[in-house]
C-alpha cells in the first residue's frame, strides 16, 4: 500500500525513453525492453565483440549484450548508469544479461569476475564505479565470486566520452596493475565493462590479468558500439 501511494506521488520513470513505468515493469519499460537492439552475441563463440580481440589478446569468450547507438535506448541507459548515479540500471542489465550467459559453455568455468577498475581519484568524484552494480548482479545470478581487488588502475585520465575513436585506441603502457597471489593462479576470469569501444582498455586489462600463471579471459560488456 505505501509503495502504490509512493509510485503514485513519485513515478517511476524509464531509464530508455523516460515514460512512467507501470507497476509491473522494472527499470525499462516493455516497449524499451522489445525496442533495444541485442547483439545475440552470446549465441555465437566467434562474433564481432570476439572478434574486436583477435590477434590483440587470447580470449576464451567476448560478448556485449546491446548494440550502443547514439541517442538510442542503450546510450541513454548507460549515461544514466554512468553519470546520474542510477546505479539500479547496472542491476538490470546484469540480471538480465545472465539468464541468456547462463547458456554460454565457454564461460562454464569462470572463477572470478572482474570489474574495470576506476583510478581511486576518479572513484572519488563519481562515488561509485558504474559497472559495480552489473557485476553484482552477474555474479548473484551466476553464481560466481566478484573481486574488485584484483585489477588496479595506476593512471588517472580524463574520461573518454569525449575523446574520438583514434584517441581511445592507444594503449597505455602501465595505466592498470595487477596484485595476486597463488589463490588466483591457473584461474578463469571474467572481464567486464560499460562499453566495448576501440577495445583498448579492455586489452589493457587482460595483458595484466594474463600475468597470473596459468589466466584465461573472458569478456562480457553492457553494450558495444556500432
Amino acid at each position: 500500500m505505501l509503495q502504490n501511494l509512493i509510485n503514485l506521488f513519485f513515478p517511476k520513470s524509464c531509464a530508455g525513453c523516460n515514460s512512467f513505468l507501470l507497476s509491473n515493469e522494472y527499470v525499462t519499460c516493455t516497449e524499451c525492453r522489445h525496442e533495444i537492439a541485442l547483439t545475440n552475441h552470446h549465441k555465437f563463440k566467434n562474433n564481432e565483440a570476439f572478434s574486436k580481440f583477435y590477434g590483440r589478446i587470447p580470449v576464451e569468450f567476448a560478448a556485449a549484450f546491446f548494440y550502443f547507438h547514439k541517442k538510442g535506448i542503450a546510450q541513454e541507459m548507460i549515461h544514466k548508469l554512468k553519470y546520474k548515479g542510477h546505479q539500479e540500471i547496472g542491476t538490470a542489465i546484469g540480471f538480465w544479461y545472465a539468464e541468456e550467459l547462463k547458456k554460454c559453455i565457454e564461460i562454464s568455468d569462470v572463477d572470478f569476475i572482474i570489474p574495470v577498475p576506476l583510478h581511486v581519484k576518479r572513484l572519488k568524484e563519481r562515488g561509485y564505479n558504474q559497472v559495480t552494480t552489473f557485476g553484482e548482479s552477474l555474479s548473484e545470478s551466476l553464481n560466481l565470486k566478484y573481486n574488485d581487488k584484483i585489477l588496479v588502475r595506476n593512471i588517472y585520465s580524463k574520461t573518454q566520452t569525449t575523446k574520438s575513436i583514434l584517441g581511445r585506441s592507444t594503449v597505455v603502457e602501465n595505466i592498470f596493475g595487477v596484485q595476486f597471489d597463488e589463490n588466483h593462479h591457473n584461474k578463469h576470469f571474467l572481464l567486464i565493462d560499460d562499453v566495448i569501444t576501440t577495445g583498448s582498455t579492455l586489452e589493457a586489462c587482460s595483458r595484466e590479468l594474463l600475468k597470473i600463471p596459468g589466466a584465461k579471459i573472458s569478456i562480457v560488456c553492457m553494450a558495444m558500439t556500432q
